[in-house]
């Protein structure tokens, strides 16, 4: 027999050799296509990972979304709040073999105080990281580069820029930073739209072993940021400059405490101009030293409204037919309810008045005489419907929702008082929502300041007018409106007028609560004026507030002048023709008696 057994063992391992070589070969193979398609096909990534960290950032890091508002003349967008390059400098004072020239080079160039950078770079040698400055421009970064200074570091980011200057820093906010030092909006339209004007940011996803270290031939992908979507305001950038102007000069000019103005269209509930003084400036923010400039006044503060509030109140009357324009009452000048007596703002007793004279002289009596003929739920439930007690829902946060409750107590007094607006609490936006409604037929609309949202990837989204209620009729509307165009022609709301066309409004020179107690205050006073032009077909409606002013008691000298140099201003911008001629001299309106009613003649 033969032997066959060593030569059976070298075919058994040459086989086995056979499949390791092939194993080895299909690993290098795929090993090579692997490294083949990461060189080629995800050429850009790899290069993208080994180039400077500012491209990476670039790609992982969103841009912020703009705050834009469109230009009446030629529709082109102008930016409220945009981006630019900035730059931080650092230092790693353990790479310098002498700090001190370092110092004296960053002094010069940065115009930082050399002590300060002299300690920096010289108070601990093995310091591994020290912060120079933030917010560097561009450059400033070139001087420095060219000096090539050792141990000093560059890092760009995004910084935000507010190009205008005094146009409304309540409506527009800023950007500071959140728990983990990452930009996020405050205040404004910047915190209100913060997750949309964000955008998202980007992965890097790397394929890791069990250990958790990235596997070198493993999958990486790269998921880009997605740009922040832009923010189109209502605001008409023109008619906001001169609002801002007007407010500043008119806070100045009667050393008030301070004031709002707002403008919206009564037609759609789109907020034209927004501005209060005292603001802010976005871009130095950090200046700011009393924090409530921070919030906005005109949806975040609350007042007791005066009268002004009393065209709600005639409103409610007409609407449900209690009253009408000529209905008249016997005015004694004093009302006693619920042990309290209650007296016209001139402390006078008028005698017979109609409804039209009640607006007119703003009698207390009067409004009260019409919170009667309604009775108590049917006026708490005109008030809750015209929208107070409740917050219109507009975009800019934080918003009050006013205080109404007294309606709900038991007594008549809180009725009585809320009828010629004292004891119950509002918003300017509220008042402005509530003045469109009756300056519109009777809609009451949502008041919004954001048109319309651009995505980064194109779309747009544009905010649609929102009814929320009817409160009153269009008669009922139309006949408030005769009404609050007499308060101009014959009433205080003279100076409220604009030659040429038909303004209706109404003066409200409101008290200010005791912050400590009970009653107001002896010598300060919030004065208000609200109304619409031309009156039977608004282009606008708008209020004035300026709050305690030091020279002048009466809305009709603080408020009332300074819408009717708004009015004057936006009729002729707006190019509404005049109505009438303008050395017309005033007489009753035509619109007073829109209606044949007949005469119903009260007394109390």
């Amino acid at each position: 027999m033969f032997n066959r057994g060593p030569s059976r063992q070298r075919t058994d391992t040459d086989k086995r050799l056979n499949i390791l070589r092939f194993f080895f070969i299909v690993a290098g193979i795929a090993m090579v296509l692997r490294l083949g398609y990461l060189q080629v096909m995800e050429y850009g990534l790899y290069a993208l990972l080994a180039s400077d960290q500012h491209d990476l950032q670039t790609k992982l890091l969103p841009t912020r979304g703009k705050i834009l508002v469109r230009d009446r003349s030629d529709g082109s967008l102008r930016p409220l709040a945009t981006n630019r390059l900035s730059w931080q400098i650092y230092a790693v004072p353990k790479e310098m073999k002498d700090p001190i020239p370092v110092a004296h080079a960053l002094s010069e160039v940065l115009g930082l105080p050399d002590v300060d950078m002299v300690t920096k770079l010289t108070k601990d040698p093995n310091d591994p990281y020290e912060r120079i400055a933030q917010d560097v421009d561009q450059d400033r970064v070139d001087a420095l580069k060219s000096k090539d200074l050792p141990g000093i570091g560059f890092v760009s980011m995004q910084a935000r820029f507010y190009p205008e200057k005094n146009v409304g820093g309540q409506i527009i906010g800023f950007v500071g930073q959140d728990e983990n030092g990452l930009p996020k909006g405050k205040y404004g339209v910047e915190s209100s739209f913060n997750e949309l004007l964000a955008g998202q940011v980007g992965e890097l996803m790397a394929e890791k072993d069990a250990g958790g270290n990235r596997i070198a031939t493993g999958a990486l992908n790269l998921k880009e940021a997605v740009p922040g979507a832009d923010v189109v305001l209502t605001i008409d950038p023109a008619i906001q400059y001169k609002t801002c102007l007007t407010i500043q000069d008119a806070v100045r000019r009667h050393g008030a405490d301070g004031g709002s103005i707002l403008i919206m269209n009564p037609q759609t509930g789109a907020i034209m101009a927004m501005c209060s003084s005292p603001d802010f400036d976005p871009s130095e923010y950090g200046k700011v030293k009393d924090l409530n400039v921070l919030n906005n006044p005109v949806t975040f503060g609350v007042y007791e409204p005066g009268s002004i509030f009393k065209a709600f109140t005639m409103a409610a009357g007409l609407d449900a037919e209690k009253i009408n324009p000529k209905t008249t009452y016997v005015d004694k000048g004093v009302e006693e309810i619920d042990d309290f007596k209650i007296q016209n703002s001139d402390h006078l007793a008028h005698g017979v008045n109609s409804m039209i004279e009640v607006l007119d002289k703003s009698l207390n009596t009067g409004t009260i005489f019409v919170q009667r003929q309604l009775g108590k739920e049917l006026f708490r439930k005109y008030i809750l419907d015209f929208g107070f007690g409740k917050k219109t829902g507009i975009e800019l946060t934080p918003e009050s929702k006013g205080n109404v409750a007294g309606l709900d107590k038991k007594g008549s007094i809180f009725a009585a008082t809320a009828s010629f607006g004292q004891g119950i609490s509002v918003t300017p936006i509220q008042l402005i929502a509530a003045y469109g409604a009756i300056a519109n037929g009777g809609k009451l609309l949502k008041p919004y300041i954001v048109d319309e949202i651009i995505h980064a990837d194109g779309r747009s989204e544009k905010t649609k007018p929102l009814l929320v209620g009817q409160p009153i009729s269009q008669r009922a509307s139309r006949l408030t409106s005769g009404m609050l165009v007499s308060v101009v022609e014959n009433g205080h709301g003279k100076r409220a007028g604009v030659p040429g066309y038909w303004v209706a409004g109404k003066t409200g020179t409101a008290q200010v609560p005791k912050k400590d107690g009970l009653g107001y205050e002896p010598d300060a006073t919030i004065g208000s004026f609200a109304g619409y032009a031309p009156a039977n077909d608004p282009k606008f409606v708008m209020l004035v507030k300026i709050d305690h002013p030091r020279d002048v008691q009466w809305a009709e000298a603080s408020a009332a002048p300074v819408f009717g140099e708004m009015a004057s201003f936006l009729l002729t911008y707006l190019q509404v023709q005049p109505e009438r001629p303008i050395n017309y001299k005033p007489t009753p309106p035509p619109t007073t008696s829109v209606e044949t009613i007949p005469t119903a003649t009260t007394t109390n």
